[in-house]
């Protein structure tokens, strides 16, 4: 399913008419086609499978963790249509050396993250993807994000962060190994 920027235009455009201002005039002429091109940007994984972007190789039977930690990311939270951004912290364990390039793993969170999104399936969706891609022993996800449907209305909580998780394999059946884990996400914050 391939992004309508034109729907995304004319829909600008109508929200613009119900607040009370003039699409036509100055400025507001071009903010419906500038708001589409930016969501096309914003909702660029949309279309996008994230396990296509991890491309696996062999490292020498290489068994430890692996973790990339504070990758910073932005997503459009489907409640609200408001962003929410954070960090997220993917580790995983690999199976018989079946490793991939690092910035594989940044790119998976960022081809999650846009696309119209709720933390806690998206915390999902990234450990699931590197699972079908990698096979690993195990894979643990931590997403902590500012909500801006918390920041900005309602309740009005700035700099409150939100923390998900997902755990799965060795992760989960071996303590030990998960408190590695959050042990080296926790360094030098």
């Amino acid at each position: 399913m391939a992004l309508d920027l034109r729907k995304i235009s004319e829909g600008v455009r109508l929200i613009l008419e119900g607040l009370g201002a003039d699409p036509g005039q100055g400025v507001l002429a071009e903010t419906p086609d500038r708001v589409a091109r930016a969501y096309g940007e914003i909702f660029g994984g949309m279309d996008q499978d994230p396990r296509e972007l991890v491309k696996a190789f062999h490292a020498d039977d290489y068994d430890e963790m692996v973790l990339v930690r504070d990758i910073s990311f932005y997503s459009m939270c489907e409640h609200h249509l408001l962003p929410f951004h954070g960090r997220a912290h993917v580790a995983y364990i690999p199976r018989s050396g079946r490793i991939t390039g690092l910035s594989k793993l940044a790119r998976v969170v960022d081809a999650h993250a846009r696309r119209l999104q709720v933390q806690e399936r998206m915390t999902q969706e990234i450990a699931q993807s590197l699972t079908d891609a990698l096979n690993p022993k195990g894979v643990m996800v931590v997403i902590e994000a500012e909500h801006l449907c918390m920041t900005m209305r309602g309740i009005k909580k700035a700099g409150s962060l939100s923390v998900t998780s997902v755990v799965t394999g060795l992760f989960r059946e071996n303590s030990a190994t998960r408190a590695e884990g959050m042990a080296l996400i926790e360094t030098m914050k």
